[in-house]
């Protein structure tokens, strides 16, 4: 019963900390951190027993009498749900302090029971993240992972709405109706999906090839995911939804446009890959575009929380161009940079979140000097820069090199139009490094704001930096070794794609 335990654990616990709020105060973090490492442990028991025995997890949860609902581990799911899980468990603990830091500055007014119930009530929310990718991820039918990214969508809303002033809301709302819209547009395709061959389950899917349906059922399917993507011109809801959020969970907004790269490579690629051909080329035009678009916008930014909100939009689109050129090794270095994308992005993220618990400002003219008060910030902006920019011996690097190789192998087969995106998208990476290296210019060296010569500024505590220094080293680790990583993705790519 682990893949239950996986998802019932953060459950449960959010069920504790609501239960015990009036009593349990700062630990709530804490719990919710344990809960989530107890979950991360589990996916890693169960992705080592997929690796050595080849095997697959399959459980069903009775939810009423003659209704059962599917969970299933894999190659894919199972290592992706691992590093997904793990970025959860790290920005629970960076949230601590973090999360305490802005709830004093909001609701200074408020007595301390008052602000002990907003903070137990962020980490009881917070826990609905990781249960909304369990569930997306494992699910073995179109409605329940449906079900599950309303879970998302609707979580991401309750923590801009609560802790945040006015113009959060307002953007709270943004996020709410483009998250709605395009899960509907997704059941939408699920239900075009049963009319044509009676099921909603995934692995019924390639039943869908060759019906007259098929085309608009991953049409829709498409266009919901790219919603979530940010592609352009999907992307307007993103750089504001990105920016104004609290910064401790701005990695898990990666996951959360990210995840739409697993969902289509799950729900279309691999099961329709023939009828899903003709959506490669324009897909892969469209994340080019989206690439040189997020780029030249993340280079206009001052706002330092901004310029990391628009890298995601150039960041992702990398993750949906392996996609698109569907050949194997492109595929597999795809999903490969899916999880180094949001490894570096929490870093990155984070990491500017830390610049403005310290110093109370965004504007990134204001600051300047930062690495002579701030040595360990800035060690972690530079690692967030190099894991963005694909510098060896980040996992990044990897994910490039196996991604942009496929990638070439289908300019190879298709002709100039293929080729020219190829290598469009190599020369694209040299964008994300003048954005990421000029913003660690301008923030932390040279000389110091003299504005900032009289606060007290150092680095953060404990809980904030130690998570993120763990991210880089796995993502060094998963660099330097990627063999197993990738021999689970070729299992199950090579083997249905």
């Amino acid at each position: 019963m682990m893949l239950l335990q996986i998802l019932l654990t953060p459950v449960l616990a959010s069920v504790v900390v609501i239960a015990t709020r009036r009593r349990l105060g700062h630990l709530a973090g804490w719990i919710t951190a344990a809960a989530l490492l107890y979950a991360t442990t589990l996916v890693g028991l169960v992705t080592i027993d997929i690796y050595h025995t080849g095997a697959i997890a399959h459980e069903y949860l009775v939810v009423a009498p003659g209704i059962q609902v599917a969970f299933l581990a894999d190659g894919l799911s199972a290592p992706t749900l691992g590093v997904i899980l793990l970025l959860c468990t790290a920005l629970s603990c960076y949230s601590m302090k973090y999360i305490e830091h802005r709830i004093d500055i909001l609701y200074h007014m408020e007595d301390k029971h008052t602000r002990d119930g907003y903070y137990t009530r962020f980490f009881a929310l917070l826990l609905f993240f990781p249960v909304g990718f369990i569930g997306a991820m494992l699910s073995t039918n179109l409605v329940v992972v449906y079900f599950f990214m309303e879970v998302l969508t609707i979580t991401l809303f309750f923590l801009m709405a609560f802790f945040g002033y006015q113009e959060r809301v307002r953007v709270a709302f943004i996020s709410l109706s483009w998250g709605i819209i395009s899960a509907l547009v997704f059941l939408v395709g699920a239900l075009v999906v049963y009319s044509q061959i009676g099921s909603l389950d995934i692995s019924d899917l390639p039943q869908m090839a060759g019906t007259p349906l098929v085309g608009i059922a991953l049409g829709l399917f498409v266009v919901s995911l790219l919603m979530k993507l940010a592609i352009v011109p999907l992307h307007v809801w993103m750089p504001s939804v990105h920016a104004e959020h609290p910064t401790c969970i701005a990695g898990l907004l990666a996951v959360y446009a990210n995840l739409a790269v697993y969902i289509l490579l799950r729900v279309a690629v691999l099961p329709l890959s023939a009828d899903f051909s003709g959506f490669g080329p324009p897909l892969m035009v469209l994340a080019l575009a989206t690439m040189i678009y997020g780029s030249l916008l993340t280079l206009a930014q001052n706002d330092i929380k901004r310029l990391a909100a628009c890298s995601t939009i150039s960041q992702i689109a990398y993750s949906v161009l392996g996609l698109a050129a569907l050949t194997a090794t492109s595929l597999e270095g795809s999903m490969f940079f899916f999880w180094s994308h949001i490894m570096g992005k929490t870093v990155f993220f984070s990491t500017a979140g830390i610049v403005v618990y310290v110093t109370g400002i965004r504007d990134m003219d204001q600051l300047g000097g930062l690495a002579q008060r701030m040595p360990v910030t800035t060690l972690l902006w530079l690692c967030g820069c190099m894991m963005l920019s694909g510098f060896p011996p980040f996992s990044s690097f990897a994910a490039e090199w196996i991604m942009f190789t496929g990638i070439f192998e289908r300019g190879a087969l298709d002709g100039p139009l293929s080729l020219t995106v190829a290598i469009g998208g190599v020369l694209a990476i040299l964008l994300t490094v003048g954005y990421t290296f000029g913003a660690a210019r301008r923030i932390f060296f040279g000389p110091l704001n003299p504005a900032l010569e009289a606060q007290d500024l150092r680095d953060p505590p404990l809980t904030m930096t130690v998570p993120l220094m763990a991210v880089v080293g796995i993502s060094i680790v998963m660099g330097l070794y990627p063999r197993p990583l990738m021999d689970l993705l070729h299992a199950v790519i090579n083997g249905q794609g």
